[in-house]
């Protein structure tokens, strides 16, 4: 039987968790030379956040955390769609790096 409780919980937690480390990867996404590499860095991201956040502040398990890693990067992925044309694409943010550079 699916416990709806506890995925419930783990849903809920890993929407701040998943704000976080989307406002995390868009501060730090201009350090990489390629854009291919930024869905890696963000799912190591989201499941290092999930574990940290969720044994910092909760009282579950690792397998839970890891869930919630998951989870945290399926729902920042949503958000930054959400959030599309207000944040600057890593073409752009590259772009500008190269200006100030000069």
């Amino acid at each position: 039987m699916l416990n709806l409780t506890l995925l419930e919980q783990l849903l809920v937690v890993s929407i701040p968790c998943s704000v976080i480390s989307m406002a995390f990867i868009q501060k730090t996404k201009m350090m990489f030379k390629s854009s291919k590499i930024i869905i890696l860095y963000s799912f190591i991201i989201n499941m290092l956040l999930g574990v940290v956040f969720t044994m910092s502040f909760g009282s579950k398990d690792l397998i839970e955390s890891l869930w919630i890693g998951l989870f945290s990067f399926i729902g920042a992925d949503t958000i930054y769609r959400l959030l599309e044309g207000k944040l600057k694409p890593f073409s752009e943010l590259k772009d500008s790096e190269i200006k100030y550079d000069l």
